[in-house]
Order: C-alpha cells, then sequence, then structure tokens
C-alpha cells in the first residue's frame, strides 16, 4: 500500500492468535492490548504469559479490558503480569448509571508499527477455523503509519478507562469519535455522545453511489437510513449480499435481525446464513472499499459502543475482503423468500418483534438516558 502500509488478512481465529502471540514476542518498546471479552482459558493464559515475558524484556505493556465484556475474569487473573510490571485497567466499571457503554473495540498494537483489528476477542472459540471448530471471524494485520494513529486511540481509551472525568461528552466529541485518513487505510473511531459518527457517514458517502454491497455481520440491526440505501443500491441495477449467522450466541439479537428478512427480501436484496459454526465476523465491501473492524450493522454497534473499524480502498485488499466473503458464501444457504414466509411460525413472528422492540427501541432509550445523566 501507500506510504508503505501494508496490510494482510486473518481469516481465521487459529491464525490471528498465532500472528499476534508472535507480534509480542517480537516486540521491544510498547505493546497495547485491547479487548471485549478476555476469558481466563488456554488462550488467555497463553496471551498473559506472552505479555508477562514482553514486560520482563523491559517492554512497556497496556492491557485495557472491558469490565462488562470480562465479567466472569478475576482481576487476581492480572497480577502476575502486574508484578512483572505490565499495567491493566477495566473499561468502565460496572456502575447502574452507566453500565450500557462497553468498549467492544479489539486491537493489538506493538512498538506503533503494527496493528491488528477485528472481532476476535481472546477466549477459546476464537481460535478455531470457523468451519469445522471454533467461531468464524476475520482480522487483519496493519503495518505502517496507521499502527500508529491506533497506538494514540488506545490511548485515548486506556486514560479514560475508569469513566470517572469531567466535562465527558465534550471529551467524547474531541477524542472518542474521530476520523483519521491514511491513503487508502481510513481509521473509524466511534463511541458514544454528540456529533456525528465516522462510521455511519463514511458507509453513507459509500452507499450512496453503490452498485455491489457484500455484508456479513454476527448482529445485524442496521438503522432504518441504512436499509434505505441497500434498497436503493437493488433498484438502480446494483445487487446487495447479506451473509447472517444461522446459529448465534445472542439469540434475541438473531431473532431482531430475522425480523427484518422479509422487507429486505421484498427489496430484492439477497440474505444468506452461515451454517457450520457461530458467525462472528464484521466485514463490510461496498464497490472497491473494504471495512473490518470491532462493529456490527446493529444499533449498539452504531449508537452505544466503543468501536474501532479500518475502510480500506487499496485493491489488493479489497480483492482480499471479497475472497473472504466468498469463502464464507460456499458454507452458507439462501433464504428464499417463499420457503421463509410459509415456515416462520406466529410464534417465531413474535419473537422477531419483540426482539426488534428490545434492540431497535429499548436499549437506545436507556442509552439515551444514561448519557444524559454522564453529561450533567
Amino acid at each position: 500500500m501507500a506510504n508503505g502500509t501494508n496490510i494482510r488478512w486473518l481469516p481465521t481465529g487459529r491464525e490471528d492468535f498465532q500472528n499476534k502471540l508472535q507480534a509480542i514476542e517480537q516486540a521491544r518498546a510498547k505493546v497495547q492490548l485491547e479487548t471485549y471479552i478476555y476469558t481466563a482459558s488456554p488462550p488467555g493464559e497463553a496471551l498473559r504469559d506472552a505479555l508477562i515475558r514482553a514486560a520482563k524484556r523491559a517492554v512497556q505493556v497496556q492491557v485495557l479490558v472491558d469490565a462488562f465484556g470480562s465479567i466472569e475474569l478475576p482481576d487476581t487473573f492480572w497480577e502476575p503480569l502486574r508484578q512483572a510490571g505490565g499495567e491493566v485497567r477495566w473499561f468502565n466499571p460496572l456502575a447502574l448509571g452507566r453500565w450500557g457503554f462497553r468498549d467492544h473495540r479489539k486491537l493489538l498494537v506493538c512498538d506503533e508499527t503494527i496493528a491488528f483489528v477485528g472481532g476476535f476477542n481472546v477466549a477459546p472459540e476464537y481460535t478455531g477455523d470457523g468451519v469445522t471448530e471454533g467461531w468464524c471471524d476475520h482480522g487483519a494485520c496493519i503495518q505502517g503509519s496507521p499502527a500508529a494513529d491506533l497506538s494514540d486511540a488506545f490511548d485515548v481509551m486506556f486514560a479514560r478507562a475508569d469513566f470517572r472525568h469531567p466535562r465527558l461528552a465534550r471529551l467524547r466529541r474531541s477524542a472518542f469519535r474521530r476520523h483519521l485518513p491514511h491513503d487508502d487505510c481510513e481509521i473509524l473511531l466511534s463511541g458514544p455522545g454528540r456529533g456525528r459518527n465516522p462510521l455511519k457517514k463514511r458507509l453513507h458517502q459509500d452507499l450512496r453511489a453503490a452498485r455491489e454491497v457484500r455484508i456479513i455481520s454476527a448482529y445485524f440491526l442496521p438503522t432504518w437510513r441504512i436499509r434505505r440505501e441497500l434498497g436503493r443500491v437493488v433498484r438502480r441495477g446494483g445487487r446487495v449480499q447479506i451473509l447472517l449467522g444461522a446459529k448465534s450466541d445472542v439469540p434475541v439479537a438473531q431473532f431482531a435481525a430475522r425480523s427484518l428478512y422479509g422487507r429486505l427480501m421484498r427489496a430484492g436484496i439477497e440474505i444468506y446464513e452461515y451454517q457450520p459454526q457461530i458467525l462472528h465476523a464484521k466485514l463490510i465491501m461496498v464497490d472497491n472499499a473494504a471495512y473490518i473492524g470491532s462493529a456490527n450493522l446493529d444499533n449498539r454497534s452504531l449508537h452505544i459502543n466503543y468501536e474501532l473499524m479500518l475502510r480500506l480502498s487499496n485493491p489488493s485488499a479489497v480483492e482480499g475482503a471479497l475472497r473472504l466473503f466468498e469463502q464464507d458464501l460456499l458454507h452458507a444457504s439462501r433464504i428464499e423468500p417463499r420457503s421463509w414466509r410459509k415456515n416462520v411460525s406466529l410464534w417465531e413472528k413474535l419473537k422477531q418483534r419483540w426482539a426488534y422492540f428490545l434492540l431497535a427501541r429499548v436499549d437506545p432509550l436507556i442509552a439515551r438516558r444514561q448519557l444524559r445523566h454522564l453529561d450533567t
């Protein structure tokens, strides 16, 4: 890529985990790890041990873990790393008035020169091949100037991990929501608060004149405007393919997504469901651009969580994303409109509508009220 930036796709959790371990072992100055879910498991212990070895080499090691996503992880798990000189912080420790705002980003940066993004958390289900074992997910390794900006983005989150600081709304606008452009690798940082969401803004710009759209999303509940733009792609002669999961770790999210199937298919949008394993990937392709990172196309990722996405426009990177999509599609079944209408029972429809109401109406309402409380 331009300016010395290189993007390498990591199609499976097995490859992602091995490459992250290698990068930590080779780090000489700084390691920054940010994740939503971290479990006390064999992969969690292996990664922690690599971080301990780095700290003992006098490498600065910083870990940021979301307090809700990793609620089952005891703080004592990190004691050996702290004793070796590493720093560990919990993002937004649980409190009634602010529990909804979560750090959903997944990021590893080593020496400000190499970074890993994608959907992978640190748990056993993320270290398989996505077909015969483990969840289906994807990531990318970035080498070059964007890694330094990703390191800075980590610093902002790490400094505000306790979620207790003055003028929070102002800080969210200036620091948490950012668009950091590089020639063909744009960094899109989003979070709750005032101002335009960089991810939504960039996606709307791409969809406005799109002809080919391919989406993989673990949890799918896009805004009305995004659904309208997807329908317009089809009406002007384009094609939209959406790959979702036949299995899900969050049934209510799956019910909510399926509540949209009928209207999406009536608009000419193709719906597929991935069959072998739980689908956890987040990948969007719009013509000659590809998005990869932590954000799903749902209300929580678009409005509530802190998220990180890259928009890639280098032809070889976009071609690699397309290969990932096509490979996943080999393991998916298309949802046919007629059979879908025939096979969905009244009880299923009720569950879908109730799930949609909870996630599209209730969850954002609670988040808005908590945000107003934080702004006072």
